[in-house]
């Protein structure tokens, strides 16, 4: 109780209290169950709780891993546990991954999930821009999978130049702005850094199309840039686009199903991350058995389990 109440109360030096005039990090929100968290769907849609994720085969339609975080977590960081089996190197199988359905408490929210299958050679793997991070893109880069996971294109206020009207040159470190002003990318400790064009706005004919900023545009430049900008190129080719649109709904089915109210999936029954994980998994289990009845999965006398359709 004294979290909860707490972290929304400030104090000033006299000692007196005054509701705080910001959101804690972090925060905590419920009194009987202090790992659940408050998530957003949308800006304007909410829940408070957990959120599932899930990996998926689209082929067959079968869940083959699940994760549970907390509400407030972002979609992308379960994708690597998701796919654990499969990224170190484990690549001549089929296997698919989606992740994110909504295991919430007590409201359902729920988002958008990435889903992988192989095409033969290397997992491909499907996810919407909510996956699109640098991160999780370098690591699939590194395992060598192809990337059907979209990435958001720069935007800027006021429909002003956005990002990608720059020229961004990592060999050299500079950045070229539409006006053909070059600045050099100030490193950051963290990798990435910012190109600042300061003063050179001020007289450019292009500002006001560029920056409402007295101090000028600057550009920031991710720690996965490459990553980020590689992506964006290969989605834009009409044979990405139409793989990525005949795979993901499959994985966007296997979520519907699963948060149907009549297998509980939409609220969690349970407290705390790990009972409510092993719920979310034990739910994963009963939806998979009943794909394998309805793919035909029978038990031939001598010859084991067989897939026999009707």
């Amino acid at each position: 109780m004294a979290t909860v109440v707490g972290q929304d109360l400030d104090h000033d030096t006299d000692g007196v209290f005054r509701i705080a005039r910001r959101v804690a990090t972090d925060r905590v929100i419920s009194t009987v169950d202090p790992q659940a968290r408050h998530g957003h769907k949308t800006s304007a849609r909410g829940f408070d709780g957990y959120k599932g994720h899930l990996a998926i085969d689209p082929d067959t339609e079968i869940v083959t891993a699940t994760e549970v975080t907390a509400a407030n977590a972002g979609d992308a960081e379960p994708a690597a546990d998701l796919l654990a089996d499969d990224l170190p190197g484990d690549t001549d199988d089929d296997c698919a991954s989606g992740g994110d359905g909504d295991d919430a408490n007590p409201g359902g929210g729920g988002e958008d999930v990435p889903d992988s299958t192989d095409d033969g050679d290397a997992l491909a793997v499907y996810g919407d821009s909510a996956y699109g991070t640098g991160k999780l893109l370098a690591g699939l880069e590194t395992a060598g999978a192809h990337i059907f996971t979209k990435v958001q294109p720069p935007t800027a206020p006021g429909g002003r130049f956005a990002k990608d009207r720059f020229t961004i040159d990592l060999d050299s470190g500079t950045v070229t702005c539409p006006n053909a002003v070059t600045v050099a990318i100030r490193p950051a400790t963290t990798g990435g850094g910012t190109a600042v064009f300061g003063a050179a706005c001020a007289a450019c004919p292009l500002a006001m199309q560029c920056t409402g900023s007295a101090a000028g545009r600057t550009i920031t430049i991710s720690a996965y840039e490459a990553e980020l900008a590689r992506a964006r190129t290969v989605q834009a080719d009409p044979g990405w686009v139409a793989d990525y649109r005949a795979t993901r709904p499959k994985v966007e089915r296997k979520i519907a199903h699963l948060m149907r109210r009549r297998h509980g999936g939409r609220r969690a029954r349970v407290r705390g991350t790990t009972k409510v994980a092993a719920d979310f998994s034990l739910l994963a289990a009963a939806v998979n058995l009943a794909r394998l009845g309805a793919l035909g999965l029978r038990r031939a006398t001598g010859q084991g389990w067989q897939v026999v359709p009707a």
